[in-house]
């Protein structure tokens, strides 16, 4: 009788245990679409040989995602932009662009209209990581070939600009650090993981996370996680507006994150960056014997989700 509570007692535990763990990811359905609302404000201090020049940008858009396919590897979808908008407060004055702005004078906010819609694809994994991406190259390519009042040389020198920041590579980072968010196995409250992701916006730059699952309620996931973020290659020149530049910069990330225990999704998140370091301007014909370019850089970006 001793042994058969003892053996009872030991299956109740193991249970009991094996039921704390959670196997957080994403959990998406066929045929259903997902909303991400993203806002980004930053700011950008440069020190011009002792001159501070400080420019703020603000950054919004929605984002759809529709499955259109599920597979134990994870999930076939079609992503497009339901909306994006852009204002940047620079000492010589502001600007904003926005896709929902009807002025065929203002070329940046009709190239933004012109992207609504046009979808891309994405596979991704159940732990939010981009295993495939193509069609956005494709996009922004016929987005910016449809405008006749710009010759063949501003069409290649905007497509080549935007490949840099916003192009297949860059869309996977920036995709990433709003879904590759969790373990590759089943946690406890309280357990870490390390996600690394790659992030490419005019320079590479590598993001390291470690998330720990810090609550735990009927609806929701609290995620919080600490990141290191450095620059991939200090030495790799990249050109920007035929102007070679390379950078050196090291910072850290603060996020907190909320999802839906039943899909995985983002309910709500909260992102904090904090990056320091220089921009080396490479010695050229118009400027002889290059230029280091000291910045700091502070953003907050805020999504939510449906």
């Amino acid at each position: 009788m001793k042994k058969l509570f003892t053996l009872f007692f030991s299956l109740i535990l193991s249970v009991s245990v094996f039921a704390q763990k959670a196997g957080l990811s994403l959990n998406l359905q066929k045929d259903q679409v997902y909303k991400q609302v993203t806002t980004s404000k930053g700011t950008i201090v440069q020190d011009f040989n002792g001159q501070k020049l400080n420019m703020v940008m603000i950054m919004a858009g929605t984002m759809s995602y529709r499955v259109k396919s599920v597979s134990p590897a994870g999930y076939n979808m079609e992503v497009s932009f339901d909306n994006l908008s852009m204002a940047m407060q620079v000492p010589q004055g502001n600007v904003e662009f926005n896709s929902e702005k009807n002025d065929p004078n203002d070329i940046f906010s009709t190239v933004l209209n012109a992207m609504k819609n046009k979808p891309f694809r994405v596979v991704m994994s159940k732990s939010g990581k981009v295993t495939e991406i193509d069609g956005v190259d494709a996009m922004w390519g016929s987005t910016i070939d449809q405008f006749s009042q710009l010759s063949d040389a501003q069409k290649a020198q905007i497509k080549a600009q935007i490949m840099k920041s916003y192009g297949e590579e860059a869309m996977k980072g920036s995709i990433e650090t709003a879904t590759a968010i969790y373990p590759e196995k089943p946690v406890n409250k309280g357990d870490k993981w390390t996600v690394s992701t790659k992030l490419e916006a005019g320079m590479s730059a590598n993001l390291n996370t470690e998330f720990q699952y810090a609550e735990n309620t009927a609806d929701h996931a609290l995620l919080r996680g600490t990141s290191t973020i450095a620059t991939a290659d200090k030495d790799a020149y990249i050109e920007t507006n035929g102007i070679p530049m390379k950078y050196d910069i090291t910072g850290s990330q603060v996020s907190e994150i909320k999802v839906d225990k039943k899909t995985g999704w983002i309910l709500e998140a909260k992102i904090n960056q904090n990056m320091k370091g220089d921009a080396h301007i490479k010695d050229n014909p118009q400027l002889p014997g290059g230029m280091t370019i000291p910045m700091t850089i502070e953003s907050e970006t805020t999504i939510s989700g449906k």
